[in-house]
């Protein structure tokens, strides 16, 4: 399993090492490895069937409770089935649609590497690591719709989507540690067991909240939709992979997998039924006013994650039913519809319904995968989307009091998205050919035939539902809803409420598509509410924030480093001062102290000494060595006491750093003028104050009782554990090992950067 998972990172590493091989006829082999995965994830279907859920669990971080572990059940099946199988079919498409391009492998790559992710991000039983594989897709869809870098249009957009998805991933990282913490364990599985403990704990509704964040704007609900309209400027293979089948499903993902978990409460359910229900109405609504191919299917896209939040919301077993169901749906007439845009654009340079028409005539094939897509949007039988349709009805319909507003609300928002994919899907292949069309042809058949295969999936599933109740949809709902309940999916239910709600929403869809033309006219009126949208408050926050920004590094941040050390000084003075106001407590046993010696009073003259030619001296090679001075004093301290291990690191320390300053500063003019003495007078009060605070704390913490527990576990089992004898190096090595890493890491930064100093060589207009 962790070979399938990390496959695609592994194949991401690789493509840059053969990049004349995929950037020629080699590329035709990389579809292969989504192939190889959808078959192999498809081979556990008869157990996922058969009610078993399997975990599969690696050892990464076991000392905090960090596993890479997964566990295959119905959700995380259907999920990797749509990652790989869709994953297939972009990669093949991607072969004729970016032929030639001059950075194909780099595409590669990318899509290699969030397909990775998203695997990732469905089968992690650990929800931390979960959350590592959620930021991954992020990072790797930034790439994927920045991919046309040289577009500034592309790079913002992409910057856009990270922005929001990252800062819901921040909150999302927040709402785990919580979970984690009140539920004693970061194994969904286990946590899934203490359910009512958590939605019992404190935190409970700071989880949710935080959870709720991290889903919304990666599904891009109201408010944070925004993004995913930008996120068009991409190639037509990501808004295809990324933005009908995968990433934004990754939040809807999220809701589902812990509505078992968190959800059954008033908070939860009420929270995700106004916002699936505000986002799922506005974005419909929007999509009938739009004339890109694009922009229309993003807005219906928004309109249905907005739905599947709505249907998460209510909570009972039809909605969770009908949510399975139209994932499914939606992601085959999506990315159907999706890669029609993509070849009616590559083949005639245009997306704009309004001067589309009749390109049946020189793509049958594609207008055929157009018809079956566009149908199944509308949930007209026998298509699967007619079974999803009827399912969110039934959801609605029994949803108590409430029932009609909400069956009232999806009606609205089905008959607008049966009118944006007749727009999509149909307008631009019926009525007469242009002229300016007439030499379009029917594109290379690995562009054409993936689309067609997934609109005649919709039809197939429709018409033999029985294909995938028992081996899919079965586990799904047994995932969402924790229960065997034996569900049934079938294309006729008889004459009734449903039937005649179906029948309503095709007749007034298709009456708003006869009534309702597309235009720029049109489109105008809505941009007169774009003044109070969403997107237009949170582009002006960002500019206040940026400004805020760009004034707090420019106070701050001024490129004095002297500021900078009295910044931080003044503000740990004054954090210390406020600590001392509030009272120490402490005593010091003259009567344990060593009687001064000599020795020590000499080294301490030193000092004194080193420390008044340092500050008054006007050399700046006169003030390193006598800091030098008072280190090499301090080494001998360390000597005097017992401590030689601390002084050679000391001695090893304060040699380097005077060579280096004096490496750098060598160069340096002599000082022009000697520091003003209001400046000397403000740095030295500032020194003894933070001298004499420090000081005061030292002696406060010699004070406290010892407690010798820390010092007895490293003694002991240093050698036991980590089979060494010196202590300290043990701890530094060992025991906090990833510590000294970090300092490691630290100390070779400050080194490239001295080095880059020393090399500089700036021309002559850069030294003035």
């Amino acid at each position: 399993m962790i070979i399938a998972i990390l496959s695609g990172f592994i194949a991401a590493a690789l493509i840059p090492l053969l990049s004349k091989i995929i950037k020629g006829k080699g590329s035709i082999l990389l579809p292969f490895l989504p192939l190889s995965l959808f078959v192999y994830f498809a081979s556990y279907l008869p157990k996922i069937g058969k009610g078993e859920k399997l975990n599969f669990v690696y050892e990464w971080v076991p000392s905090f409770g960090i596993n890479l572990s997964f566990h295959l059940d119905g959700l995380s099946m259907l999920f990797a089935l749509l990652i790989t199988g869709i994953g297939t079919l972009v990669f093949f498409y991607t072969y004729s649609y970016l032929k030639g391009h001059v950075y194909l492998d780099r595409f590669y790559g990318y899509l290699s590497m969030f397909m990775a992710s998203m695997l990732g991000l469905v089968l992690s039983d650990n929800i931390i690591t979960l959350f590592i594989f959620w930021e991954l897709t992020s990072i790797s869809s930034f790439f994927l719709i920045g991919f046309n870098n040289d577009d500034p249009k592309s790079r913002k957009s992409a910057l856009l989507a990270l922005s929001i998805t990252g800062m819901g991933g921040l909150f999302l990282l927040a709402g785990m540690l919580l979970l984690g913490t009140a539920g004693g364990s970061y194994s969904f599985q286990e946590l899934l067991a203490n359910g009512s403990l958590i939605q019992e704990h404190a935190s409970y509704g700071w989880i949710i909240l935080l959870v709720f964040l991290g889903a919304f704007t990666k599904s891009a609900q109201f408010p944070f939709h925004f993004w995913l309209p930008g996120a068009m400027k991409a190639p037509t293979p990501v808004s295809t992979y990324l933005h009908s089948a995968t990433m934004v499903k990754a939040g809807i993902y999220i809701l589902a997998r812990f509505t078992p978990l968190l959800g059954g409460t008033t908070e939860w359910n009420t929270t995700l039924i106004i916002v699936g229900a505000v986002t799922m109405v506005y974005a419909a609504i929007h999509s009938i006013f739009r004339m890109d191919m694009k922009s229309i299917l993003a807005y219906s896209t928004i309109s249905a994650l907005g739905i599947l939040v709505f249907l998460i919301g209510l909570g009972t077993e039809e909605s969770l039913l009908a949510a399975g169901v139209f994932i499914l749906v939606h992601a085959l007439y999506k990315a159907t519809l999706f890669l029609i845009t993509g070849i009616v654009d590559h083949e005639t340079s245009t997306r704009d319904v309004t001067v589309l028409g009749g390109l049946r005539k020189v793509m049958m094939p594609v207008a055929i995968a157009a018809g079956l897509a566009a149908l199944s949007n509308a949930g007209a039988p026998p298509f699967f989307g007619f079974i999803g349709k009827d399912l969110i009805y039934e959801a609605t319909l029994h949803f108590g009091d409430w029932a009609y507003l909400l069956t009232g609300a999806a009606i609205l928002t089905n008959i607008c998205l049966l009118f944006a994919g007749l727009l999509a899907g149909y307008k631009p292949f019926v009525g007469n050919l242009p002229a300016e069309f007439s030499k379009v042809h029917l594109p290379h058949p690995t562009m054409w035939v993936p689309p067609l295969i997934l609109a005649a999936l919709g039809l197939i599933f429709g018409l033999f539902p029985v294909l995938i109740e028992k081996n899919l949809i079965q586990p799904v709902f047994s995932s969402l809803t924790n229960n065997d309940t034996v569900i049934h999916l079938k294309l006729w239910h008889g004459f009734n409420v449903v039937l005649g709600l179906s029948m309503l929403t095709l007749t007034l869809g298709v009456l708003l598509y006869w009534k309702l033309k597309p235009s720029e006219a049109l489109f105008g009126k809505t941009l007169k509410f774009e003044l109070f949208s969403p997107q237009t408050i949170a582009l002006l926050f960002g500019r206040l924030f940026s400004g805020f920004a760009k004034f707090w590094t420019g106070f701050f941040q001024n490129g004095y480093l002297r500021n900078y050390v009295i910044t931080i000084l003044g503000f740990l003075t004054i954090l210390l001062g406020y600590r001392l106001y509030q009272g120490v407590n402490f005593y010091v046993d003259t009567a344990k102290l060593t009687e001064l010696t000599i020795y020590e009073v000499i080294v301490v003259l030193i000092m004194i000494v080193s420390i008044i030619f340092t500050v008054f001296s006007r050399s700046r090679l006169v003030a390193v060595a006598s800091l030098g001075v008072i280190g090499y004093s301090i080494c001998l301290i360390f000597l005097f006491y017992s401590a030689p291990d601390l002084a050679m690191t000391q001695f090893s320390i304060d040699t380097l750093t005077v060579i280096l300053f004096v490496l750098v500063i060598y160069n340096l003019p002599k000082y022009k003028t000697f520091s003003k003495r209001r400046i000397r007078v403000r740095d030295g009060i500032l020194s003894l104050f933070f001298g004499t605070l420090i000081a005061i704390l030292t002696l406060e913490v010699l004070a406290e009782p010892l407690n010798r527990e820390t010092s007895i576990f490293y003694a002991e089992s240093a050698y036991i554990l980590a089979k060494g004898k010196n202590v300290v190096n043990v701890i530094l090595v060992d025991f906090r090992g990833l510590d000294t890493i970090v300092e490691i890491t630290v100390l070779v930064i400050a080194a490239i950067g001295v080095f880059s100093l020393l090399k500089l060589r700036l021309k002559s207009i850069e030294k003035e």
